[in-house]
């Protein structure tokens, strides 16, 4: 008797290992899901390495250009109220950044009224902050345009799965959440790339808000020097 129950229970055995096995849901790949979006993953996929490149290439250049000495100002200030106009602006010159060539180009106007030279300090400083901003709007555009390329990859592949029902005649569960699911990877890969674009967009614009107030302020301490009454700006004015 005993011979004879030893393989029913390890056919049993076998065959609730199968059972078991089978029951268990198979794992998805990233590189599957992908696939499975269909043709609009490959704009998404231009657009997601489009941002990444913007928002690395802008956040160095950004930072490379916005570094200050932090006692640029205070060096300048002291330059010019000694007198040292030439070496004020090789000073400014040689910082090679944004801020070095505004107050470059202020200082080589010292001389003239004091309303051309805010004048020339607004000006270079507008073009020094389009050099900043050059290219960003670009993510702007990928933040909008991303998310609606996903939804469109949805509806077109929700209306293929009703046009293939209604030819087949058959409204089954499985074909219908099998190929939703599918369709849908690419509102969520849209959206992925929407807000990464979009928090890249904001995070560099307050890199550029942060320098636009220290360029205010730093312009607004050196108008102030050459507002002072000393004995060389007084000769050359």
């Amino acid at each position: 008797m005993l011979l004879l129950q030893v393989p029913a229970t390890d056919t049993t055995a076998a065959s609730l290992s199968a059972t078991s096995a089978a029951a268990q849901p198979q794992s998805l790949q990233l590189f599957d899901l992908v696939a499975k979006g269909g043709w609009v993953m490959i704009p998404i996929a231009f657009l997601f390495f489009s941002a990444l490149y913007l928002i690395f290439e802008r956040f160095f250049v950004i930072r490379s250009q916005t570094k200050a000495d932090p006692n640029f100002i205070d060096n300048i200030r002291d330059m010019v109220a000694q007198g040292n106009i030439k070496s004020a602006e090789s000073f400014a010159k040689n910082q090679r950044t944004a801020m070095g060539r505004v107050f470059e180009k202020a200082i080589g106007r010292i001389g003239s009224p004091i309303k051309e030279i805010e004048s020339t300090v607004e000006t270079v400083g507008q073009i020094e902050l389009s050099r900043l901003e050059r290219n960003m709007g670009y993510l702007g555009i990928i933040a909008g345009i991303a998310p609606m390329l996903g939804f469109i990859g949805t509806i077109s592949g929700i209306i293929r799965i009703f046009y293939d029902i209604s030819l087949s005649d058959n409204i089954s569960v499985g074909i219908i959440a099998g190929g939703l699911y599918e369709k849908m990877i690419t509102s969520g890969a849209g959206l992925i790339v929407g807000v990464i674009a979009y928090t890249g967009y904001h995070l560099l614009n307050m890199m550029i808000e942060k320098f636009t107030l220290s360029l205010e302020m730093n312009a607004f301490e050196f108008i102030e020097v050459l507002q002072k009454p000393t004995a060389e700006t007084a000769r050359m004015r």
